[in-house]
């Protein structure tokens, strides 16, 4: 009996048969966080087969292509590739929204994000003479920790291949433009006191009754509404998890809070741990275990300002984090706009309107196609 093991099996991406079709043929291609080669496979394959215009470089499961005209601006259309696990829900499949009777694809990664890269990847091979240089980016490990992200490892290799003016991320926004995004950060807030056997329990200090007094403040906390270049920014300050306890008869000392704060892009990641302190200043200890700040939403650019006009929509602010915020931490303005509504990312029943990936897709063309500014 032969030991070889089964060949992967190879897909291929047709990019004449439009935006929609091919963001079928793309989540049909399974590609949860960590095993992204075979769909980024796919796209270098269609990008080597159908787009000589554009110069490609590849990182791992990321993939750069670049138009190389000369233009004095330049743009970075960015998405990635992975979903989040699989369950029951691929092959996709069409339907009608039963309240709408707007027509969907229903499927894993409908809405995050491959009909956004879809959109990207039809208009990479159909543009081959932009008004501006254009950067396309698609990369794989979104859906898992930050520090495994293709985009930001591509970043640090590839800092030259990174240079723009402007950059719009592919996430769902219901095909209208999200501005910049919030931050984020996670701390671990710890309350200590003396253990001792629970039949004596007033001879220790309970550190989970401790713990009492500061989710009562944390319940009462108002979060603030923050307007930034004219959009508003939700905040939010929450417990998010509970760590306590020793065994059944034992008055535990110890307590650790874990708390997310989500804050708006006017604050900076040190302003943002200065209030977590200032908040829990009688804990025993505040860990600040992750930090990623958020992104202005840089649409007073010209380049942005058109590509709103191009849209024909009023802008809103992006109330959660986004990779819009690796691009304005290399001083590039960017933000969201993709098909799909954010709401059902990641649900069993993910789907997205066939009509935003065509809007999406027509008002991208128009702006990159005409004058950007």
């Amino acid at each position: 009996m032969s030991t070889q093991e089964n060949p992967r099996p190879v897909f291929r991406l047709d990019p004449a048969s439009g935006p929609v079709a091919l963001t079928r043929q793309l989540c049909d291609i399974p590609s949860v966080s960590g095993d992204e080669l075979a769909i980024a496979d796919a796209v270098a394959a269609m990008l080597a087969e159908h787009a000589p215009h554009l110069s490609v470089t590849r990182d791992g499961d990321t993939i750069i292509a670049r138009t190389e005209l000369g233009r004095d601006r330049r743009v970075a259309i960015a998405g990635h590739l992975d979903t989040v696990p699989i369950n029951d829900n691929l092959p996709v499949r069409d339907m009608v929204e039963p309240d709408t009777g707007e027509a969907m694809i229903w499927g894993r990664g409908t809405v995050d994000m491959k009909a956004g890269v879809a959109v990207q990847l039809a208009l990479a091979v159909e543009l081959v003479d932009p008004s501006v240089d254009l950067t396309w980016v698609w990369y794989d490990h979104e859906e898992v920790a930050s520090d495994l992200s293709g985009l930001g490892r591509a970043m640090r290799n590839h800092p030259e291949l990174f240079t723009a003016d402007f950059a719009i991320l592919g996430e769902p926004s219901n095909g209208t433009i999200e501005g910049g995004c919030n931050g984020t950060l996670r701390a671990r807030v710890a309350l200590t006191g003396k253990r001792a056997h629970s039949a004596r329990s007033w001879m220790g200090v309970n550190a989970i009754h401790r713990a009492g007094a500061l989710l009562a403040r944390l319940e009462a906390y108002e979060a603030e509404r923050v307007v930034v270049d004219g959009l508003e920014y939700r905040e939010g300050l929450n417990a998010v998890r509970v760590e306590g306890g020793v065994a059944g008869n034992v008055i535990p000392d110890r307590c650790v809070i874990e708390v997310n704060y989500r804050f708006a892009p006017s604050r900076s990641g040190d302003d943002a741990v200065a209030f977590v302190r200032e908040f829990f200043a009688d804990a025993d200890d505040v860990e600040i275990v992750d930090l990623s700040p958020g992104a202005r939403p840089g649409l007073d650019a010209p380049l942005a300002q058109r590509f709103v006009a191009a849209v024909g929509q009023e802008p809103s602010a992006k109330l959660g984090w986004t990779d819009v915020s690796r691009f304005s931490a290399l001083g590039i303005p960017a933000v969201n706009f993709g098909p799909g509504n954010a709401l059902l990312a990641h649900a069993d029943d993910e789907r997205v309107p066939v009509a935003q990936i065509e809007h999406g897709y027509a008002a991208l063309k128009s702006w990159l196609s005409g004058p950007v500014a």
